[in-house]
């Protein structure tokens, strides 16, 4: 058997946005008070004006980190282990209820498509407390797969 051979594909933001939307599970890089990175497991989408977006609590540390701090990364992992990754740093946006709400709607639909029933879901989320962080990316690394150099192949 050969060994898997490492790749990096660079894309311009349409492809970067292709590859994030099926793709749910990441970790936000947000940074503490003291400049130390701090990281959070976490499922994001992405949203109809191209920003990934995280459901969140205003208490959470990521959220207190990104209110102070816009400048986040995220690194957008696949389901299986060695699949392709991509990191995307961008500038954050916090939104919290009630201007949070209608966002909140458009990142579940886009991840897990039509809830049963929206009139419920928005009394959860309001009900919750919950936030909204929206993430518009400004640069990104290829999207890259594990595996040897090339030289090695």
């Amino acid at each position: 058997m050969s060994p898997s051979i490492a790749t990096n594909t660079r894309v311009e933001l349409p492809g970067l946005l292709e590859f994030v939307r099926p793709r749910h599970r990441a970790i936000l890089l947000t940074r503490r008070a003291d400049g130390a990175p701090q990281g959070s497991p976490l499922t994001c989408g992405v949203d109809d004006d191209g920003r990934i977006v995280v459901s969140t609590y205003p208490e959470r540390a990521k959220t207190r980190n990104a209110r102070r701090d816009e400048r986040v990364s995220l690194i957008v992992l696949s389901d299986e282990w060695n699949g392709p990754w991509v990191q995307v740093d961008g500038t954050a946006e916090v939104l919290d209820l009630p201007e949070a709400l209608e966002p909140l709607v458009t990142y579940y639909r886009n991840i897990a498509g039509e809830h049963p029933d929206w009139d419920e879901y928005r009394a959860a989320m309001t009900k919750q407390g919950k936030s909204l962080i929206r993430i518009t990316p400004t640069h990104w690394g290829p999207i890259a797969t594990g595996g040897f150099p090339a030289r090695l192949a």
